[in-house]
């Protein structure tokens, strides 16, 4: 998992972009006067868009803006392994390692995360990618699978294999167009692969083969409005 100690060299200040400073004003009004602190998820996530990681001096200001001790911010950014520390790629690439990736080739795809990026937890030094394994992501039946986050975007890639991966990798690399989802070119989203082959009857779906209720013995009628 990700070293969750904070960045050795870190930026000087923190500031807020226009657009994310009237938004964060905006969270704050959902909160009743005096919990304002319960913001700091989504300020942290916030942040964390904006820069690309999360520095101490961010974490010095929320602390700040909410009204909350600094340790009280750092407890939460270092429970949840969703926020980074210290810097990442452009390309940020979650690689799933729990059992059902596992067991479909995950550890193939570590193997060329190693050789494309380098070793996990570091920045390829065109400042492109880096990698991190991770616990599930809740896309088994697609196994294996990643998920690459941008200051933009955060999308799944699924039905990986060493080969399709390492393109995809060096495609974000070149500045091209990926495509998200599975990568199976025979499968639609999490279906099986293949052609449907149930569900197929158009009756089901036309109203052709509903039947008429059938009557309710000694049902009472409804009582008049």
């Amino acid at each position: 998992m990700a070293n969750r100690k904070p960045a050795k060299d870190q930026p000087a200040s923190f500031k807020w972009s226009a657009e994310n400073k009237t938004w964060c004003e905006r969270q704050v009004q959902k909160f009743p006067e005096g919990r304002q602190a319960s913001a700091v998820i989504p300020f942290l996530w916030r942040g964390q868009k904006q820069e690309g990681w999360i520095s101490i001096p961010m974490l010095e200001a929320i602390a700040k803006q909410l009204d909350m001790p600094y340790i009280r911010v750092y407890e939460v950014v270092t429970f949840y392994t969703m926020f980074n520390l210290a810097p990442v790629g452009e390309f940020f690439v979650q690689l799933c390692g729990t059992t059902p990736c596992m067991l479909r080739g995950a550890h193939d795809l570590r193997e060329v995360a190693k050789k494309v990026i380098g070793a996990e937890n570091h920045v390829s030094d065109d400042g492109k990618l880096s990698w991190l394994e991770v616990e599930c992501l809740g896309a088994c039946c697609n196994a294996p699978m990643v998920q690459i986050s941008t200051s933009e975007s955060d999308h799944y890639y699924e039905d990986l294999t060493p080969e399709n991966f390492e393109a995809l990798l060096n495609d974000l690399r070149a500045g091209k167009e990926v495509k998200a989802g599975t990568q199976n070119p025979n499968r639609h989203t999490s279906d099986p692969e293949g052609e449907n082959t149930t569900l197929t009857d158009p009756s089901l779906y036309d109203g052709s083969a509903a039947k008429p209720l059938a009557k309710i013995p000694n049902a009472q009628p409804a009582p008049a409005e």
